[in-house]
């Protein structure tokens, strides 16, 4: 954009923020608007892959256990469990006021959830012919002449038991594709209960027009209350746009036809937020902003499998140019000059900022250091009259300003780095397929526990079948990755993670650039808004002030 056009597009926006709340359609009715510019196209947990789908599934379906903000597992339709001494079978005791949402397949009788329910939701789940991305959830689940191992003992009785040992199950569960859904309306819905779900959450589906409008009302009959006993949600109802363009969908949460924004876009970024971070002044009278870590490490990754022809020829195939790379960027200024702020440098290990593993006091990691960085290129025999061998940094058009920042800050050492922009298609297959020898990556934790983190390092996940990318191989840190399965206690436990993440970092197959925040704006109308490290959206408790509505 020319700098007229963004001129006229910067007043534009400043003059939007200053017109107040936009009227909305239904005075004294508490109705929370957003927007989701990727759109939706299934509503079946089942199906709830994405960031987008599982947002929506999160108001309609509810699972055994839930996370809180601070990501501890707390009861939701399990009012408690045990575990086994071996760590390997759960049993469930159910709530007994849990009911399925009012629908025409019940013929007008309210419908119980039941043990045999959560029995058949699983089972659907792992069955072939469902085709779910989630089905891996429940790949630790023992087998039997049956099938997986899911019994509902009685209606109010439910046991799960594993093949081995894995104490971050528990938090498995509390995934969306673990909910709960009713046998009778898949069967009658059949390939349509994409667009007609039926679940136990706080709100249902009132209509959906797909690509223009989602309408979400009040479950009158929502077995969670607040601690004052009174019934949740607060909120009548949710509306969900489909604008595709988010400056669009910025310019109406100016104007106030949007109640909150997630994340942020680098077309208003500095329009809305300070170099450090902080929401600009002109905003701050209408809207809030809630910052929280976010399940999501951003890395530099090299391969380090030595019988491969192209690491054997490679410099990252030596440990002290792998930390050289560590030490030589400055992962403060980046953050602060690239990302307004936002993220915390990544200088402990691969387990983010969010999870109870992670140590912001950690002896291990690397902060920005050139002459220890220009000593360890030295001491492997790296210096001005013998060069470090050019190196390929391969990377997305999405993070070619980072890998540019580190470009130019390597190049300072005297490291010769090109960069090489991929699709992202082919980024993906490369990677998997050991055929790149430095690039970039991210690891969004599909379930909370550093163990999901620590996998990528594991000698028998290496890509494509797994996801270690690097091809790691370290039989101390497999010994301990197997050993932490069977340690129940939470605390030990934890100092088994911090040893791993240590010993990764040491070996330096990777250079952590950051770990992410999750970012939200909201309108001050809006109450009881939060936000936790799997930037899940929680709608139960919010309440809108509709006087001037």
């Amino acid at each position: 954009m020319r700098k007229s056009g963004y001129l006229i597009l910067l007043l534009t926006i400043i003059m939007l923020a200053g017109c107040g709340h936009g009227k909305h359609q239904h005075p004294g009715k508490q109705i929370f608007y957003y927007n989701e510019a990727a759109g939706l196209v299934n509503l079946d947990p089942a199906f709830s892959r994405d960031l987008p789908h599982i947002w929506v599934c999160n108001q309609l379906y509810n699972s055994l256990v839930k996370l809180d903000n601070r990501l501890h597992i707390h009861p939701s339709i399990a009012k408690s469990w045990t575990l086994s001494p071996d760590g390997k079978t759960y049993t469930f005791l159910l709530r007994s006021d849990v009911y399925f949402h009012d629908d025409p397949v019940f013929h007008g009788k309210p419908r119980k959830v039941t043990a045999e329910d959560f029995v058949y939701s699983f089972k659907r789940l792992v069955n072939p012919k469902t085709a779910s991305p989630g089905a891996w959830v429940f790949d630790l689940v023992a087998d039997s002449s049956r099938g997986k191992e899911f019994r509902a003992l009685n209606d109010s009785m439910l046991q799960i038991k594993l093949k081995k040992a894995f104490p971050p199950f528990l938090g498995i569960l509390a995934m969306k594709y673990c909910s709960v859904i009713p046998k009778e309306a898949v069967e009658f819905y059949g390939a349509d209960f994409r667009k007609h779900p039926v679940g136990t959450g706080p709100f249902f589906l009132k209509k959906w027009v797909e690509n223009v409008r989602l309408v979400l009302q009040k479950n009158p009959n929502y077995f969670e209350k607040d601690k004052q006993g009174h019934r949740l949600p607060y909120l009548d109802a949710v509306s969900v746009s489909f604008l595709r363009d988010k400056t669009t969908a910025f310019l109406e949460f100016t104007k106030g036809n949007l109640d909150f924004i997630s994340g942020i876009a680098p077309a208003y970024r500095d329009e809305i937020l300070t170099r450090t971070g902080q929401l600009r002044s002109r905003y701050r009278k209408s809207i809030y902003m809630l910052k929280a870590p976010y399940l999501n490490t951003e890395y530099l990754a090299m391969l380090v499998d030595t019988s491969l022809q192209k690491v054997k020829e490679s410099p990252l195939r030596l440990k002290a140019v792998r930390q050289a790379i560590n030490y030589g960027f400055d992962r403060v200024k980046m953050i602060k000059f690239l990302r307004n702020g936002i993220g915390i440098p990544g200088q402990k290990g691969m387990i983010p900022a969010g999870l109870p593993s992670y140590d912001s006091l950690a002896d291990y990691g690397y902060s920005y250091n050139p002459a220890k960085a220009r000593r360890l290129l030295h001491d492997a025999g790296f210096g001005p009259q013998h060069p470090v061998p050019p190196i390929t940094l391969n990377t997305t058009s999405d993070y070619l300003d980072l890998c540019k920042y580190v470009q130019s800050q390597l190049g300072d050492l005297g490291m010769d780095v090109h960069i090489n922009v991929l699709p992202e298609a082919s980024m993906r297959e490369m990677k998997a397929n050991a055929k790149l020898n430095f690039f970039r990556a991210s690891w969004i934790a599909d379930y909370p526990s550093a163990e999901n983190y620590l996998s990528l390092f594991y000698s028998k996940n290496f890509a494509p079948d797994g996801p270690n990318y690097t091809h790691f191989s370290n039989a101390l840190f497999d010994r301990y990755y197997v050993q932490s399965f069977s340690i129940n206690d939470e605390n030990k436990r934890k100092a088994m993670y911090r040893k791993m993440d240590s010993l990764v970092m040491e070996q330096a197959p990777v250079a952590v650039l950051y770990y992410d925040q999750a970012l939200r704006f909201v309108q001050k109308k809006v109450h009881g808004m939060t936000l936790n490290p799997i930037n899940m959206l929680n709608l139960e408790t919010v309440k809108i002030d509709t006087e001037g509505q």
